[in-house]
């Protein structure tokens, strides 16, 4: 079930009930116009949202229950890797652009890969130049929208926070000589007064294992890199969710040349 299906579906069930969408927005404690656009399928409803609505129209308890479950699948997004390179690695990178160009804050976690704000174009280019499928005008257009990116750093209204592993600073997919200039700009990003640079170090131990990278982008979103795919979670509010706590919310390399 979509967005449009799941909106829909509200509708009918209020339509059935013989209620008005006036009286089911007042006791959903919503505005009318809201509850129309969740119906029309232009807004995403919560799992409050929906409980809230059925409340309102006095379905049973399984039928919220089933309809919270719908939300929640609603609010996840997964878009397969493939999709994303087919579309234009570099579009990719300029939505993002566009995405962090409206945050505050950004917190990520990479547990494999120097992230991609942070990377020189020469660790870019050694990240997508791993993959065959890749054309030299595929990396050289994502390097440089990539770069682009990175001017967000210097914006001092953001707030950057990144949690890297030890073995991120060791891995050399690059040459000694190269690495040496990824590791100066990370200290040098690191100095910046809104970016903040923490590693997780090998030693000690370690009660979970970091699956997954992840990026939380203010409270409003939070994007998890898989192997195959990346999803997208805007279930809100994000705030106690497993999403930006959980040790499971860990990363693979390969969704690092993506984000």
């Amino acid at each position: 079930m979509n967005r449009s299906e799941l909106g829909a579906a509200l509708r009918v069930l209020r339509n059935a009930s013989g209620k008005q969408a006036k009286a089911v927005a007042r006791g959903a404690v919503m505005s009318p116009s809201k509850l129309s656009r969740i119906e029309t399928g232009k807004l995403s409803p919560s799992a409050d949202d929906i409980d809230r609505i059925l409340t309102a129209i006095g379905v049973s308890e399984d039928v919220r229950t089933e309809y919270r479950d719908a939300a929640r699948a609603v609010a996840t997004e997964a878009t397969a890797w493939r999709l994303i390179q087919r579309a234009g690695l570099h579009k990719a990178q300029q939505h993002l652009r566009d995405v962090e160009a409206r945050m505050s804050l950004l917190r990520l976690f990479q547990p494999a890969l120097v992230p991609g704000l942070l990377q020189t174009p020469e660790y870019m280019r050694a990240v997508l130049s791993r993959h065959e499928d890749l054309t030299e005008e595929t990396v050289r257009r994502t390097v440089g929208a990539r770069l682009e990116r990175q001017e967000a750093l210097y914006d001092k209204a953001k707030t950057f926070r990144f949690v890297i592993t030890e073995p991120v600073l060791r891995w050399l997919i690059v040459p000694p000589a190269v690495m040496v200039g990824q590791l100066d700009r990370l200290a040098s990003a690191s100095r910046l007064p809104n970016v903040d640079v923490r590693v997780v170090p090998l030693a000690g131990r370690k009660h979970d294992v970091p699956n997954h990278a992840f990026v939380v982008r203010d409270d409003r979103a939070v994007t998890v890199e898989t192997v195959h795919a990346e999803v997208v979670v805007t279930q809100g509010p994000l705030q106690g969710q497993r999403s930006s706590d959980s040790p499971e919310w860990g990363g693979t390399g390969r969704g690092a040349r993506f984000e």
